[in-house]
């Protein structure tokens, strides 16, 4: 097993040599002298982040200790070892505190940490909760059931742990009832938490990923809308959409393969596998005790988010473009102000971070008024509800003010500058994005984070892409699958919180979540990279790469899946009588 674990990080290694940052001034910069003076050795922040995330399982020490090692080699003047571990200390104490100063980095923090408390304000008002049960009513049969817990999934869009808390409590007996395997269940929870969640463009994750895009972009001297890169890295999130529509179609078809479909014979014989138990529920999102459900408690906060956001993201960039100089776009706002394109070119040139928090606050200011209002909580109560659902997205802000100080320290020591030139020419540029889609995996799985896999890798992803194709195109497709790597290797980790919150939504037994996802997430995966990626890669129009890829996914479940016959449960049921009689 040690050796294993070995093998894997070297292979990490070396794969990671493909990946860098690049400086992007064209004299001879800080970043350029410091690659000629240190050559190989400024290969060690990456490498030291990512190998210890694999040893650790820890990527807030992993990242910290990548930081100061950056700045131990920078630092390090003659023999002076013992100085230089100080300054390279004071260099990390630095770099988060300008990471954190940063005006786009703070609105980034606070709109995460304000999103995080109106999903909780709204889960203890029992508005989620409302919504979940209005849905299982509708489930009639076992193919509506999964149909319902997709939709509801899709519906908990904000939060990943939401949705893993959210969605299995309030379908487990419907499930139960239609004799849907609680493989099946945690299946679909955990595939509708990150995946989605990592889409949409309000959410906990929307801070992260448009933070990191930005301060990648940032590192190489482009300027360039981090919103409006987001938005276009939708289409190409292959695993993420794909993953949906295989839920979707094994629904529909009512066929599935492996371990899932064994799990779903033997549902059909028994209700609940009998090795299974009830597994509590962490009742951090459960509503408040004696609280009346309605879904406009739910509906309201968080339709003010939306639309508020909405709103702020046009007006940002309508301020931002009327204050500018270029006279073709300002002559539209005059004449078609509420145009599609003037719409598009507003959202562009928003300031994503300014508008997601000012939209968060005020939707937290309305659920704290609707929970005052109708008695739910005190003023204090409602307020320390909100402070509460901050607390758990802390950790985010951590890992992204380590993220963008390891970014400052990989572009400070020039490791672009070393690794292009050795590197230059040695990769076909269409392989950019399936490799950074498998090392994205690699980490994630081992990790159990796509946070932290996000945040490791962004910064060397982006400005290797445009080193190698400046076309925006050929980015966007490597930036997009830094984020749907992270996602698969997550969704597939045994380890990863929320393949461990899935089981427990599901009252599933955790390995048996994991046997009988992998293969379908392995399965889903490989069509992300050969009929996305690659072909995305070589610059084939993404609406003909997307739609081939849904129809492959179509395809490959209707050749791999069977349909589940009477025949099959009752030979299951002999196989049953047979082991007991055996024992």
């Amino acid at each position: 097993m040690r050796n294993r674990r070995i093998y894997t990080i070297l292979t990490t290694m070396m794969i990671l040599s493909l990946f860098t940052v690049v400086g992007f001034a064209e004299e001879a910069d800080a970043a350029a002298i410091n690659a000629a003076k240190f050559g190989v050795l400024t290969l060690i922040p990456p490498i030291v982040a990512i190998a210890l995330a694999f040893i650790t399982k820890n990527v807030v020490v992993s990242l910290m200790l990548g930081i100061l090692a950056g700045g131990f080699i920078i630092n390090t003047t003659g023999n002076n070892v013992f100085q230089a571990l100080i300054n390279s200390f004071l260099d990390l104490v630095t770099r988060s505190v300008n990471s954190l100063a940063d005006p786009w980095n703070a609105g980034i923090i606070l709109q995460v940490l304000a999103i995080g408390g109106v999903i909780h304000l709204v889960a203890k008002m029992g508005g989620a909760k409302a919504i979940a049960e209005v849905l299982a009513d509708k489930a009639k049969t076992k193919k509506g059931t999964q149909l319902i817990t997709l939709l509801l999934g899709l519906l908990v869009f904000f939060d990943d742990y939401a949705n893993s808390l959210i969605v299995g409590p309030i379908m487990r007996p419907v499930t139960d009832k239609m004799k849907i395997s609680r493989e099946k269940l945690s299946f679909i929870i955990d595939s509708t938490a990150a995946p989605v969640a990592g889409l949409a463009i309000i959410s906990t994750w929307i801070g992260l990923e448009v933070g990191l895009i930005n301060n990648a972009f940032a590192s190489i001297g482009v300027k360039a809308d981090a919103f409006g890169v987001f938005l276009q890295t939708i289409p190409f999130r292959f695993y993420n959409i794909l993953i949906l529509a295989f839920i979707f179609f094994s629904a529909i078809l009512m066929k599935d393969f492996g371990p899932m479909r064994k799990a779903e014979i033997r549902a059909r014989q028994t209700t609940v596998n009998p090795r299974q138990e009830e597994v509590k529920i962490q009742d951090d999102l459960e509503p408040k005790e004696g609280v009346k459900l309605s879904v406009w408690n739910a509906i309201i906060p968080i339709g003010t988010l939306i639309v508020a956001a909405l709103i702020s993201f046009y007006s940002s960039g309508y301020s931002g473009i009327m204050a500018g100089d270029d006279k073709g776009l300002i002559q539209l706002f005059k004449n078609a102000p509420l145009s599609f394109e003037a719409i598009k070119q507003a959202f562009s040139a928003s300031d994503a971070s300014i508008a997601l928090f000012q939209s968060a606050l005020l939707a937290s200011v309305v659920g704290i008024v609707m929970a005052v209002g109708k008695k739910i909580f005190t003023i204090t109560e409602a307020i320390d509800v909100w402070v509460d659902g901050m607390k758990t997205l802390v950790i985010t802000g951590v890992i992204l003010i380590l993220a963008w100080s390891l970014s400052s320290v990989i572009k400070e020591l020039g490791t672009a500058k070393f690794l292009i030139q050795l590197l230059s020419g040695n990769m076909p540029n269409f392989l950019l994005p399936t490799l950074i889609f498998i090392l994205g995996s690699i980490i994630s799985f081992a990790t159990g984070t796509s946070y932290g896999t996000m945040g490791i890798l962004m910064p060397l992803a982006i400005p290797l892409a445009h080193s190698m194709n400046p076309d925006m195109g050929f980015i966007v497709t490597s930036t997009s699958a830094v984020l749907t790597g992270a996602i698969f290797g997550d969704h597939c980790s045994p380890i990863s919180d929320t393949t461990i919150l899935s089981s427990m939504g599901a009252s599933c037994e955790h390995l048996d979540h994991v046997n009988t996802q992998m293969p379908y997430a392995v399965f889903t995966a490989v069509i992300s990279i050969v009929f996305g990626y690659l072909p995305a890669g070589l610059g084939v129009p993404i609406y003909i790469v997307l739609p081939v890829a849904i129809l492959a996914i179509f395809i490959g479940l209707q050749i791999l899946g069977k349909r589940i016959e009477e025949a099959d449960v009752l030979a299951y049921e002999v196989e049953c009588k047979n082991a007991v009689g055996e024992n």
